[in-house]
């Protein structure tokens, strides 16, 4: 049995740690420079607030009922995930971390009659000692385990815990659970899947696997396997990202090459700790960064280069570095650039890099001071450690009026206490 683990609405959960006045009032928490709702509590949904919605079109709603808005605070978000994760896999034999707010883990170590209770409990301790609220879904395959921890997420009377175990129960939570929120149905499969007529889980679940694989080739047979209770899909073996990008949008327009340096320089370590999460790398790196095409009053100029590297690499050092040198033979003095970005591309396993005989980088070295530096990150946050490239910071740039503080990452701003 598999058993899956979702942070309530993880962001706001978060600011909710440490402002327990907050519990029982609408809260979001918005995207890069306070443009978009990106979380949201359970009070803020019941307002009408849509996943995505800019700040501007709802602030008049925000204002009258009292919605407590957050800007993105993503060092405490990872700490605090860490934290959450940790108690899980110091349960299991098994564990397999999916995103920033979710995990699998087996609980075959634990007798079947006993699972619910066991997870119960796992749920009451990760809000004792995290203050994390969380879901799990147990279930004889990842994607209904996913389907299983929406219901418990959804439906108080679970308890924090909802198990898909017998044929009666799958047939009765997949019907009335939408084709678009199946774990492993995008946009596309969807429009497809609805245009034959199918519209909850179980009217895929009851086609046959003939019809999911000439609609939806292996992936849409891989998911109706698992909505029969097969344990076919490893996280692993999931496809890796052909291209990683981060890109933003500043709150004012930079004009200095060194601050556009900076940002750049952080764009491209973030994509690289991507590539390595998934054990990848890249053969090329693409920058770019443009001027506001809103403004008439300027003049305007989109900065764009493609550098195809000798050897692919995930290397933080040696991507900056020719995202830089990218970026310095394009940029134009005096132009007001208000958006930028950096995107890794013909991204391959790291296993299937082929050496270049004229490579002059000790290539072992360098990623053995990779690995130390990922450490002092993974140990003590997000910025522990950086290249000189990066000395910038995100407050520098973009717009962050609602931050909260960084409470257990920056010794500056632990939580105070009034006696």
């Amino acid at each position: 049995m598999y058993a899956l683990a979702d942070c309530n609405n993880f962001f706001v959960s978060c600011e909710r740690v440490f402002r327990p006045d907050l519990e029982g009032r609408p809260v979001v928490v918005l995207s890069g420079n306070d443009g978009c709702v990106v979380s949201r509590s359970n009070e803020a949904k019941a307002l009408g607030i849509k996943m995505g919605v800019p700040l501007y079109q709802i602030r008049p709603l925000v204002d009258r009922e009292g919605v407590v808005c957050f800007s993105s605070n993503f060092a405490l978000y990872g700490d605090l995930s860490d934290r959450v994760m940790s108690l899980i896999r110091r349960q299991t034999p098994r564990f397999e971390q999916y995103s920033i707010d979710e995990c699998f883990f087996s609980i075959d170590h634990i007798p079947p009659e006993q699972q619910k209770t066991y997870c119960e409990q796992l749920v009451r301790d990760i809000r004792k000692g995290v203050g994390i609220p969380i879901s799990i879904g147990i279930a004889t395959s990842k994607t209904l385990a996913k389907v299983a921890s929406k219901y418990a997420k959804k439906y108080p009377g679970y308890r924090g815990v909802c198990e898909i175990r017998t044929d009666e129960q799958r047939r009765k939570a997949l019907s009335a659970f939408e084709i678009g929120d199946v774990w492993g149905i995008g946009r596309k499969a969807r429009a497809k899947l609805e245009k034959a007529g199918i519209r909850t889980a179980m009217d895929f679940a009851e086609r046959s696997s003939t019809f999911a694989k000439n609609l939806l080739h292996k992936p849409g047979l891989m998911t109706w396997q698992e909505l029969q209770g097969q344990d076919v899909i490893d996280i692993r073996d999931l496809p890796m990202k052909q291209t990683i990008t981060t890109s933003r949008t500043f709150a004012h327009a930079i004009t200095e090459r060194q601050l556009l340096e900076e940002q750049i320089a952080n764009f491209c370590a973030h994509c690289a700790r991507q590539l390595r999460m998934q054990k990848s790398v890249a053969k090329q790196v693409y920058v770019y960064a443009h001027t506001s095409s809103f403004r008439t009053d300027i003049e305007q100029h989109y900065l764009q280069e493609l550098v195809t590297l000798p050897v692919a690499t995930a290397n933080n050092q040696e991507l900056i570095s020719y995202a830089l040198g990218a970026l310095r033979r394009a940029y134009r003095p005096g132009a007001q650039y208000k958006k930028a970005g950096v995107v890794l591309m013909k991204i391959m396993p790291e296993a299937a890099v082929v050496p270049d005989m004229f490579d002059t980088h000790d290539r072992a070295r360098d990623q053995r001071l990779q690995r130390a530096l990922d450490h002092i990150e993974d140990r003590h946050g997000k910025r522990a450690i950086v290249l000189g490239a990066q000395t910038g910071t995100e407050e520098t740039v973009y717009k962050t009026e609602h931050k909260s503080r960084l409470y257990t990452t920056d010794l500056r701003e632990v939580i105070r206490v009034k006696s």
